[in-house]
This record gives C-alpha cells, structure tokens and sequence, in this order.
C-alpha cells in the first residue's frame, strides 16, 4: 500500500538521486598525500593520450603499497558509485538494433524484486545470500560512514589514519607527494602529437617506478608505533571498501541475468499445475530435479492444506488437537458398545473387512485385534474392545499427524 499524503506534491518533481554524500565523505578524506594521490589518478583515468595498456602498467607499478595508493581507492569508490546513479554499471542489452542502456531506476526495480525473490525461493532473507539492499547499493547507503556494530566504519579508520599521519609531516610523505606531482605534471604534459607521445612515454614507466619507491619508503617510515596503529586502520578502512565495492559490482553486474534464471524457475515450475503439461514435461526434462518435481507435483499439492500449516512443534500439537475435535473425534467413546466398537473397526482402513458381514460384534472385535496384532488370548471380549478403541482412536491421531508432515514436507523448500 502507498502512502498518498503528500503524493500530488511529488508530480512533476525528479527526485534528482546522486551519490553526493560519498563524494562529501570523500573529500573529508583529502588530506596530505591523499589530495596528490586522488590527483594523480584522476590524471591517469581521465587522460585521452594514453593507451589502455599505458594506463594499466602505470597504475600497476604504482599500486606496489596499495594501502597508501588511496587514490585509486578512491577513485574507484566514486566511480563506481557514479556508475550506479546513472546506470551504466549494466551491461548494455547486446540488441543491434535497439541497445538499452541501464538505469537507477532498473537497478531499484531489480534490487526490490529480490528482497521477494529470494525468500520465496530459498525461504530465507535476500541478506543470508548476500543479495539484500546493502548488498547492492551500501556504498550509497553510507554503509561505510556509519556501523551498526562496535567496528569502525571504514571512513572512520581511513580518516583517522590519514589525520594523524599527515600531522607528523614526515619526510617521506613529502618525498611522496613529490613523485606524485612529477608523474602528473608529466602525463598531463603529453599531446596528441605522435612524435611528442614516441618522445615522453619512455619517461611513464621511470616517473611511475619513483612513485614505487616513495610508497614504499613512506610504508616503512610508519612500520613502527606510533604510526603502525594508524598503518593498520589504514589496511583496514581500505580493506572495507574494496570489500563492499567488489561485493556491489558482482552482484549488480550479473542482476539481469540472476532475476532471469529466477523467473525461469518460477515459469517452468508454474506450468506443473497444469496435469497434462506436467506429464509432458517430466518426459522431455533431462534433469532428474526437474523430472521428480513435475511426477510429484499432483500428489505433493494434494498433501497441501493451509489448516495444517504451523511454525513450531507446539504449533504441530495444538493442531492436531483442534483437527481431532473438529472432525468429531473420538466418534466412539464407550469400549463397552461393542456394535459402535465393531463399525469403527470395519471403516479402519487397516483392517481387511473381508467375511465380517456374517460376524457378530464380538467376533468382529476378536478379528480386528487379531489383525492389528493384538492380544486376545485370554482377554475378556471388553478388555478386547477397550484396547482396539484405543489403537484406532491414536490411529486417527496419527493420520492427522501424518497429513500435517505430508503439508510441511509439500510446503518446505528443497
């Protein structure tokens, strides 16, 4: 159900959905060298004259201490979060004549669809298969600015890392800050000119191996306190986001087709309540899972009945104990009427019924207990009675036990 106060106001009005808040987180980050390595990547990503390949082995060699390479950390985070707001992070539909591009809109529409999907076909939260909400758009969710357990958040540790060492003014900080400037200001330097780009791009893999070097002299100037804790919330806040971006990307990647196998599932299961399409498909399906649940399907729903569906095995008792009343039971209560006690035992579906026409009732109870392996010898023909009431009384228990297994084993999932 919507809410409708308030709805007239939102016509005409786009909710304008960005990812402005990590973009503010991160530039709460910009401290130090940080500023200079989120520069320097930028230079790299955004550079028009480099080829594909320049730009990986440069990234690359300068990824050696990739906790201090924040800026491609970073960067990464920002451009994934972007791809997310406007779609692109889809695989655009491979149709030549009419390719669709993705949207935040389908993105929602598809992460909404499995907070259903997933439980009705697993039974469980979308969450416990790692396909919940924040599955899929926690960097957007602030899940690394805020925590719900006693951890950090990852901005928290990155923040505090980067505050406390940026105020030692180390000299290899500096140093770094140095190599950072000179790659840039070199990449940045390079034209279209063919033989301008033949001329610089040797000097690419030098300028990016001083980088290497200067990240490594930093990574060993903060390997002892009072810097190793920071180092360490450092690894860890980078860790954190890696995490939950990788975690993003691999399940929004591959949502279209994931919903699609789902829906597969739903359609081709959907067509066993029909009993002759059934019969059709369990010949033609290869799979033996699919062949059993199309054989089985008319029986297993014949054993559905919603009166005995329950959570718990309390639940399962009181059940039993209200379908026993509604349905009459005990029909017979007296052992000592042995005609009622004859009829039951004749209408006992364990019982062969087989020559009792001509049977007193007496001689009918001898025979059923006989049947059902109960003792008669030396038994009073009313101690006989009472003993096959009782049995067949908990048999009519137990049948209903038995209907309410058959309604859960229908009803569970496997």
């Amino acid at each position: 159900m919507t809410v409708r106060k308030g709805l007239s106001t939102l016509i005409d009005i786009d909710p304008n959905f960005s990812d402005q808040a990590i973009e503010n987180a991160v530039n709460g980050l910009k401290q130090g060298w940080v500023i200079k390595s989120l520069e320097l990547d930028n230079a790299i990503t955004n550079n028009v004259i480099l080829t594909t390949s320049q730009k990986t082995d440069v990234k690359d060699t300068i990824n050696n201490i990739a906790y201090l390479n924040l800026g491609r950390t970073l960067g990464d985070l920002l451009r994934h979060t972007d791809s997310i707001i406007d779609g692109s992070i889809l695989p655009v539909d491979q149709d030549v004549n009419n390719p669709t591009p993705g949207t935040f809109k389908e993105i929602l529409g598809s992460v909404q669809s499995l907070q259903g999907l997933i439980p009705f076909f697993y039974g469980v939260p979308a969450t416990s298969k790692s396909k919940g909400v924040n599955d899929h758009l926690g960097t957007l969710n602030n899940l690394l600015l805020t925590t719900d357990d006693s951890t950090q958040p990852a901005f928290t540790q990155l923040r505090e890392g980067i505050e406390f060492i940026t105020a030692a003014n180390l000299a290899t900080e500096t140093a770094l800050e140095t190599a950072y400037d000179d790659l840039k200001a070199h990449i940045d330097s390079m034209t279209d000119d063919s033989t301008d780009t033949q001329h610089r791009s040797p000097y690419l893999i030098p300028l990016a191996q001083a980088v290497a070097t200067a990240h490594t002299n930093f990574n060993n100037a903060l390997a002892s306190e009072p810097y190793l804790t920071k180092r360490n919330q450092l690894l860890a806040g980078r860790e954190k986001v890696n995490t939950q971006v990788s975690l993003e990307n691999t399940n929004l990647v591959g949502i279209r087709s994931y919903i699609q196998s789902l829906v597969d599932v739903q359609t081709y299961a959907g067509l066993a309540s029909n009993q002759e399409m059934a019969s059709l498909l369990a010949k033609v399906a290869q799979a033996p899972e699919w062949r059993e649940y199309y054989e089985n399907y008319e029986e297993n729903f014949d054993d559905l009945n919603p009166i005995y569906t329950t959570s718990t095995d309390s639940d399962k008792s009181a059940i039993i104990d209200q379908v026993y009343t509604d349905s009459g039971l005990p029909d017979v209560r007296d052992p000592l009427d042995l005609i009622a006690v004859a009829n039951k035992a004749k209408r006992d579906p364990r019982i062969d019924t087989a020559g009792f026409d001509p049977l007193t009732a007496a001689q009918v109870i001898t025979k059923s207990c006989e049947q059902l392996g109960i003792t008669t010898a030396n038994r009073t023909i009313y101690t006989q009675s009472e003993t096959l009431l009782n049995n067949m009384n908990q048999e009519d228990r137990d049948r209903i036990a038995r209907a309410l297994d058959l309604n859960e084993s229908s009803n569970t999932l496997s």
